[in-house]
């Protein structure tokens, strides 16, 4: 089989380090086959929320041209903005994800889907959270008096808890993707532990772990559906 690779970095910062690049290039290495051919890589040095990216459209052309298929390292390291994923669709060229060979356009356009509809429900929450504050009396926003070091410590802890909640959230997919393939919870860890997946204490997986996160999800699909069906 013939490969275009794209490879993505977030910042200009890790594209010259090459921070998280060596780790994709292996994660690609050890999927590729005997007989598997690398035509051309692409690396991309972009934000992982913009859906313009022109070393993607290059590496798209370049499927098309060699009737190769697109490969990339982890789904996270596409787009998770449901207009792109469509327009991947629409390109007609295939693709795989090295953490999940059997997905599809349509898998990854109801993950995207539901990582979206996640990140809205967390704002919100957050912001019913705060108006309830302002009504008890609290004063919201950032005091004058606060540091440069506790306010860049607050943007990086904020980063990472959203880094992390959208990791969850993909590994929960995965999970529910999985089990419907009749995969063990066991069996369910150990594959989101080779693709470096971690639970959000920051631990590798086990059959427990995957139990509850797919059970959490389906008791907020049932509260969903309860919800709807009253309205």
């Amino acid at each position: 089989m013939n490969y275009i690779c794209y490879y993505r970095v977030s910042t200009k910062g890790q594209g010259k380090s090459g921070l998280g690049l060596g780790d994709q290039v292996s994660i690609v290495n050890r999927y590729l086959r005997e007989g598997d051919q690398i035509i051309l890589e692409f690396t991309e040095i972009e934000s992982g929320k913009k859906s313009d990216r022109p070393k993607l459209r290059d590496a798209i052309l370049a499927c098309q041209k060699n009737q190769a298929k697109l490969l990339i390292a982890k789904l996270d390291r596409l787009s998770r903005n449901v207009a792109f994923v469509m327009t991947l669709r629409d390109s007609g060229v295939n693709f795989v994800a090295c953490d999940l060979p059997d997905a599809n356009t349509l898998s990854v356009g109801m993950m995207v889907t539901f990582a979206q509809y996640e990140a809205e429900r967390t704002s919100e929450r957050t912001k019913a959270a705060l108006f309830q504050k302002k009504l008890q009396g609290f004063k919201l926003g950032k005091p004058e008096n606060l540091t440069r070091d506790a306010i860049r410590t607050g943007q990086q802890i904020r980063t990472q808890n959203a880094l992390t909640h959208k990791a969850n959230v993909q590994a929960t997919e995965l999970a529910m993707l999985y089990r419907s393939k009749g995969m063990t919870y066991a069996q369910i860890a150990e594959r989101l532990n080779e693709t470096h997946y971690l639970t959000r204490r920051h631990k590798q997986f086990d059959g427990k772990a995957i139990y509850r996160l797919i059970k959490r999800h389906e008791d907020v699909k049932k509260k969903q559906q309860l919800f709807t069906s009253f309205n």
